[in-house]
């Protein structure tokens, strides 16, 4: 997680804990504010897991949400539908899981 955080602090992106809400059957696990630029990562939804799923949540959130944000500053190519966005953006969080030292 550590490496992540690194990731985001370099391209300047704060993150934070917040109560993200509730929003019914689904779960907002985290976001992305363009203007911050800064990750927000429920604050409801970390606290209640064991520490180490709890790590793998957070470092989890911030790899997706460093994605949204390098399709904001054209690092990456913005897909026009939504679901193929998110799709990548989940790919890019586990890729950065996968590649962080044990």
């Amino acid at each position: 997680m550590q490496r992540l955080l690194e990731r985001a602090r370099a391209y300047g992106v704060g993150v934070e804990f917040a109560d993200l809400g509730d929003w019914g059957d689904d779960a907002l696990c985290s976001e992305y504010d363009p203007y911050g630029p800064t990750i927000r990562i429920d604050a409801r939804i970390a606290d209640a897991l064991a520490p180490d799923e709890r790590e793998r949540f957070v470092a989890r959130a911030i790899g997706h949400e460093l994605y949204h944000h390098r399709e904001r500053i054209g690092e990456v190519r913005r897909h026009a539908s939504r679901d193929a966005r998110e799709r990548e953006a989940d790919a890019y969080a586990l890729a950065s899981l996968d590649a962080s030292p044990a």
